[in-house]
């Protein structure tokens, strides 16, 4: 029998690792250091605890791309000063989560304009329960919800930018944006894209193993051989890593597919070990390899 909370004191102790997500909102941040990884001409990408940042800057401000947590947003603020002597403008949300909304408030109190999908809007304004990690996030305050909003798609022009941000459906969460700056050949993938582990894959926000296979491979679609890629966790990457992450996710959606359609139940899909060949790579992060067949499973049988 699965039980989440088996696992979920190992998640807290490793939720202040660089590149792993945070799934407990009550933790020692102190410690924490923000790194900054250049990305191309006047884009960055700054590390800490939590969901990767990207940082825009230029002649009308600093854009940034989630904001990871409040207990963050000076350390956060110190790094951008050191490719930047502009205010902070606009804040863009990938989605929900709070270790990518968590600095809105702070930010947005400064004068940053928070943009988002609806769909973020709307789960931060409720608050969520997670019944994977049985963790609940309460509303967020009026301070840190996002201001703009958007059902499809958006277009800043800033910076000398096109910064196209792409709606994905139910991928990650039913929120998701993909974050392209057009004239520099770099995107933020925000949680369609964990690098080097397999990803948490939201079912309680109406997220779905087939819509990040979709999200995946229309961004594909959309990318040359030498374009940069920021993943929602991981290191900076490009498109042969994410190509590898694209054709893991399809291959064991075909394979649980299959199984699901053969009337197996998810211990019995466990059992038949459909992510093996790929956990060597992907499963020696915060979701270990049969827990994820689980999330996985639960998602693709939701109702």
């Amino acid at each position: 029998m699965y039980a989440p909370a088996k696992f979920l004191a190992g998640l807290i102790a490793v939720a202040l690792m660089p590149a792993a997500p945070v799934i407990a909102q009550q933790q020692d941040l102190s410690q924490v250091q923000i790194g900054t990884v250049p990305v191309a001409d006047g884009l960055y990408m700054l590390t800490g605890s939590g969901g990767n940042i990207g940082v825009s800057v230029g002649v009308d401000g600093v854009i940034v791309i989630d904001d990871q947590f409040a207990a963050l947003v000076d350390k956060i603020r110190a790094a951008i000063a050191e490719v930047s002597d502009k205010p902070e403008r606009m804040v863009q949300n990938t989605h929900w989560h709070f270790d990518h909304t968590g600095g809105n408030e702070l930010l947005a109190g400064g004068g940053a304009l928070v943009i988002a999908h609806e769909n973020v809007r709307k789960r931060m304004s409720a608050g969520q329960f997670n019944e994977f990690f049985q963790s609940e996030t309460p509303p967020s305050p009026a301070g840190a919800l996002p201001v703009v909003t958007f059902k499809r798609d958006v277009t800043l022009h800033l910076n000398g930018q096109t910064i196209e941000v792409e709606h994905v459906p139910a991928a990650h969460t039913d929120g998701d944006a993909i974050v392209w700056f057009r004239e520099l050949n770099a995107v933020h993938m925000g949680d369609t894209y964990f690098n080097g582990f397999y990803p948490f894959i939201d079912y309680g926000s109406a997220g779905n193993i087939r819509g990040m296979v979709a999200a995946v491979a229309g961004a594909l679609e959309r990318m040359d051989e030498q374009t940069q890629v920021i993943p929602g966790h991981g290191p900076l990457s490009n498109v042969a890593e994410l190509r590898k992450y694209h054709d893991m996710l399809k291959t064991v959606t075909e394979r649980m597919d299959a199984l699901i359609g053969a009337g197996k139940d998810a211990d019995a899909i466990v059992a038949a070990k459909p992510t093996a060949e790929f956990d060597a790579q992907w499963g020696n992060g915060f979701i270990k390899p049969d827990d994820w067949v689980r999330l996985v499973y639960r998602g693709m049988t939701a109702k």
